[in-house]
């Protein structure tokens, strides 16, 4: 299951059943676990940590020194959790001891051509990055958001759960859970309804969504006002506490 013109490190940790391609080459600190498949000429290097039944498409480089100048060597992780997809010339990056000492990425994300990850980034689960989409260092992605082509995240910024990014925008102030955002610099654009629907949240769960980001949004009143009201004025539920919370921790503004 390891071509020939493939290097791979003694020591390090291929699981049965992985198959590496053609002048592949993987570190001497990488794990990879059961079922993987590494393409042709990608680099896995680093503290690197890849779970089951992944794909890694040729040319990608996963692993590969941070792209931060105060990084000298130490170790740090990169922890990729099972099942995802990683496609040509995709660029994962470890953490560093400026951060939170490791990035990581969850399960059953599509990480399309060209996306970067960088440095101390956290990515939750059925994230979809589109072709070119791009994170800087200490960036969160929650649960199945969706990234547009080569729109970018401004560092230490946040993108909430079931978010949506439009192609090409360019994001520097957290996006609230279940909306869209667009444009340069990037502005709320609506609620991700159709995503909701797909995820099967109910009529009643939608439209409470909805008088939330209104309220939130829309209405004119300042964050903590806004936040009175929406506890006053909406039946509270798993996704509108979540939507205030992530509202309420906010330290680089919400993108409206």
């Amino acid at each position: 299951m390891i071509h020939p013109t493939a290097i791979v490190h003694p020591d390090a940790q291929v699981a049965e059943g992985v198959e590496i391609g053609p002048y592949a080459i993987i570190g001497e600190h990488v794990r990879i676990g059961r079922g993987s498949r590494i393409g042709a000429h990608s680099v896995i290097d680093g503290w690197t940590d890849i779970g089951e039944e992944c794909q890694i498409f040729h040319m990608a480089s996963v692993g590969g020194i941070p792209q931060d100048l105060k990084y000298r060597g130490e170790e740090t992780w990169l922890r990729i959790g099972k099942r995802n997809i990683i496609r040509e010339f995709t660029t994962l990056q470890p953490g560093t001891v400026t951060g939170i000492g490791e990035t990581v990425i969850g399960e059953g994300n599509l990480f399309m051509a060209y996306c970067h990850v960088a440095h101390d980034c956290v990515v939750g689960n059925r994230v979809i990055m589109a072709n070119g989409s791009t994170l800087a260092g200490h960036v969160v992605v929650e649960d199945y958001a969706i990234l547009g082509g080569l729109s970018a995240v401004h560092q230490f910024t946040r993108v909430g759960e079931s978010a949506m990014l439009s192609g090409g925008a360019m994001v520097g102030q957290d996006v609230l859970p279940y909306t869209i955002a667009s444009g340069n610099r990037a502005t709320s654009a609506g609620l991700n309804t159709v995503g909701l629907k797909r995820r099967g949240f109910s009529p009643d769960t939608i439209s409470a969504v909805k008088k939330a980001y209104r309220l939130m949004l829309r209405s004119g009143l300042r964050l903590d006002e806004a936040i009175a009201r929406i506890r006053e004025e909406v039946p509270m539920s798993p996704e509108i506490v979540h939507f205030i919370e992530f509202a309420q921790k906010s330290e680089r503004g919400i993108c409206r």
